[in-house]
């Protein structure tokens, strides 16, 4: 049962109904409110779950986000149970929801989170590339020029890199990658996740480019890379950087720790002696 008076955001089935959880099924039927990004898939939904709800439905999507969140609260403060979902997945994330948890956030309402499937997780779970450190970068730009200034400050992330795509936009998306992070970086393309048709796809970027223009991508896409391998620097090439930091002021010994540490397999001494003998010439 969901809380009077509180903000609750749940997570719907990416693709297959049978992972709603007990407590989102419980949630539609006690909710006072639900704000549905589409109204109509929550109706596809509820019937798919074989669940019905007295609730009163408001549709809550991207365009009338600001309005309807005032709504919300209002409904929040009155001590109704106020229940958000989206499409598919979690609200918030690349999904409305984030600037009703942050009005009610500042205004001191209670929010909370039914959790459950994830398009990000389980994309990257599937995908056989390191998920011990990742950042999801949501959709690229749609256009060209933009999408490849957004890709390029990405193309040395140490951390695997999401993305979510349109079916339509992938083939031309991969393209940028492989030329923003080289071809030979490994990814992999999850297609239709939990659906009956899912796929995942793993290779090189060049490999998928291949695939994706040699097909017709359709589907819901989350595209998994590889994070960059690391570069290593030697001492000689910080030099130059440690004598500029202590001609700022700092310490030569202090500049050179600071930058050795930056850098995987730089060691401070070494890089101080260096500095210590260029700085004596």
């Amino acid at each position: 049962m969901l809380e009077p008076g509180v903000l609750t955001l749940a997570a719907t089935p990416i693709g297959n109904p049978l992972d709603a959880s007990v407590r989102l099924l419980r949630a539609l039927g006690s909710a006072d409110l639900i704000a549905a990004e589409d109204t109509r898939r929550l109706h596809r939904l509820m019937t798919d779950l074989e669940v019905s709800t007295s609730a009163r439905i408001l549709s809550y999507h991207e365009h009338n986000e600001a309005e309807r969140t005032a709504t919300l609260l209002e409904a929040v403060r009155a001590g109704q149970r106020v229940l958000v979902v989206t499409d598919a997945g979690m609200p918030v994330v690349s999904d409305p929801g984030f600037e009703a948890v942050r009005a009610a956030a500042e205004e001191g309402l209670p929010v909370t989170v039914i959790p459950g499937p994830s398009a990000v997780l389980t994309a990257l779970a599937a995908s056989g590339i390191a998920p011990d450190r990742f950042t999801f970068e949501g959709f690229p730009p749609r256009r060209g020029g933009r999408r490849a200034s957004a890709l390029e400050p990405l193309a040395g992330e140490r951390r695997t890199l999401v993305f979510f795509e349109s079916p339509r936009r992938t083939a031309a998306t991969l393209a940028a990658m492989a030329e923003a992070f080289g071809e030979g970086r490994r990814a992999a393309v999850a297609r239709e996740l939990t659906k009956t048709h899912e796929e995942i796809l793993r290779g090189t970027l060049a490999e998928l480019v291949r695939w994706a223009e040699g097909t017709e991508v359709l589907g819901e896409i989350v595209i998994v890379v590889a994070g960059a391998e690391p570069v290593l620097a030697s001492a000689e090439d910080l030099v130059d950087e440690v004598l500029e930091r202590a001609a700022a002021g700092e310490r030569l010994k202090d500049a050179a720790k600071e930058i050795a540490r930056a850098h995987e397999g730089v060691g401070a001494s070494e890089l101080y002696d260096l500095a210590l003998s260029a700085r004596r010439r």
